[in-house]
């Protein structure tokens, strides 16, 4: 049997080093020191699992290499790629607002990009049908001048400006369900009507300013900006609706040539920096309706990079859920070990005011949707 879906990793993701700090912000004043909450815990546990259950052997491993830094620079600037590798090369620091750079993350952070360019490669060329790519650090809030929110190259918007120059695409489309908004990446082709851009998040969460219904792009770029903001506690039954009623309806029109999920486990219902309570079993679905997407439109082709999640107990089983829709086969970890504790929660309840800020995007886009 052909193996059809890749998984690709690499140790040095795990040698990022953002330090101690709590959650989001480094220790002092009256914060006392602790892990930070992008460390590399939640990422190698998700390896971990696909291990110890046996099921990294039903995936085709892949290698990642590093991006050029011409590739970097297709979609970030050169003074800010200069800054990072800078401050890698020295004592390490911000490269922007939380943008946490280590000793040595530069070299880490273009095999991060690189990663995502090598998915697009195996998707292109044939040689899986799909991949989960496992990258860190994540990306999807950087800016083309500066870091932002633990991010430094933005991989997903590296990956689709590699393959429109390699392979000639029109039509990509880039589905961010990670709570927060995918600021950097709607910067990126906010002007641009070959990428359709769609963020799933959790309003008002991070950046509280960006992510609004009404932005949809500008000049030739408009109508290709999708934001679909979400009230906390959304859980597996408001996602799913917001996929069949506003992504998949837009993508039907849009049809695209590659799908790139930026795909953020942080509206897990542990997760600590969201309010969203999206189950593992709502993760698998939610793939499903993505690839049914890729199906129709091109040939299944779909690449899924790892963004944000910052419950190590919960984003492994959330990701596993994932890979096994893609692979279409199950792991040996039948049952979600947390189920016990989050069973009378309304993840898969639908509540009215859900309903409500879906319609509102449904409406908006259909008014001005150009393609």
């Amino acid at each position: 049997m052909t193996i059809k879906t890749g998984f690709l990793c690499d140790e040095s993701y795990f040698w990022h080093d953002t330090g101690n700090g709590a959650l989001f912000l480094p220790p002092g004043g009256w914060i006392e020191a602790d892990e930070h909450g992008e460390s590399p815990k939640s990422k190698r546990r998700v390896k971990n699992l696909l291990e110890r259950s046996g099921f990294i052997h039903e995936l085709r491993v892949m290698t990642p290499r590093a991006a050029t830094r011409e590739e970097i620079e297709l979609n970030h600037i050169p003074a800010y790629v200069d800054k990072v590798k800078q401050l890698s090369d020295t004592t390490g620091g911000d490269a922007g607002e939380l943008a946490i750079v280590g000793r040595g993350s530069y070299e880490i952070a273009l095999l991060s990009a690189g990663g995502a360019i090598t998915s697009v490669d195996a998707v292109m060329d044939g040689k899986v049908q799909n991949v989960y790519a496992l990258t860190r650090p994540p990306g999807h809030h950087a800016e083309k001048e500066k870091g932002i929110g633990f991010c430094l190259f933005n991989n997903a918007a590296v990956a689709a400006r590699y393959a429109q120059e390699k392979y000639r695409l029109k039509r990509i489309m880039i589905l961010d369900w990670d709570v927060h908004h995918g600021n950097g990446t709607e910067s990126a082709f906010y002007y641009d009507p070959n990428v359709m851009f769609v963020s799933i998040h959790q309003e008002f969460n991070f950046p509280p300013d960006r992510g609004a219904a009404e932005d949809i792009g500008e000049k030739a770029g408009k109508g290709y900006n999708v934001n679909i903001p979400l009230p906390a506690g959304t859980g597996n039954a408001g996602y799913l609706y917001a996929l069949e009623q506003a992504v998949g309806p837009i993508a039907d029109q849009f049809k695209p040539e590659l799908v790139i999920v930026s795909a953020g486990q942080d509206a897990s219902v542990f997760d600590p920096l969201g309010q969203m309570i999206v189950t593992a079993e709502g993760y698998g679905k939610m793939t499903s309706v993505v690839m049914d997407i890729a199906e129709r439109h091109c040939e299944g082709r779909l690449v899924v990079c790892h963004e944000g999640g910052y419950s190590p107990a919960y984003v492994p089983f959330c990701t596993l859920r994932i890979i096994e829709s893609l692979s279409g086969l199950q792991s040996k970890v039948k049952e979600d070990p947390f189920y016990e504790a989050i069973k009378g929660l309304p993840s898969n309840v639908l509540a009215e005011h859900q309903i409500e800020a879906v319609k509102q995007v449904v409406n908006i886009h259909s008014q001005n949707v150009l393609y």
